[in-house]
């Protein structure tokens, strides 16, 4: 449990360091052992599919972690302005939902505040 703990405190730290968690060197090396495996399949796997798979999902989380980034940013923005930041994403939440479902979350949450005496 504690090295559970410790490789996390230490990932964290790589992060605010500026570090990728999982070094750049590794992946580049792999790549290159990659490549230079001529075999277009191993074990009945047809590798270039399969790197193209990978490679198509990396670019993707690239992306969402780009986009998360600029979400984060409008967040500091939206905060800068004086708005709710909490509030806001609750809002968003129950923009994403159907207004009958709304009804019903808010009914139960009335009817649960008055079993409490709120």
């Amino acid at each position: 449990m504690r090295m559970l703990r410790d490789k996390g405190v230490f990932r964290a730290k790589q992060r605010e360091q500026g570090m990728d968690v999982m070094d750049n060197d590794a992946a580049q090396k792999s790549r290159a052992r990659q490549e230079a495996n001529p075999d277009p399949t191993t074990g009945g796997i047809a590798a270039d599919r399969l790197r193209s798979i990978v490679e198509r999902i990396e670019r993707l989380e690239e992306e969402k972690k780009a986009l998360s980034n600029d979400i984060k940013d409008i967040f500091g923005e939206a905060k800068a302005s004086g708005f709710d930041v909490k509030a806001l994403r609750a809002l968003i939440v129950l923009r994403k939902k159907e207004p009958a479902e709304i009804e019903e979350q808010e009914s139960l949450l009335d009817l649960y505040k008055r079993a409490l005496g709120m």
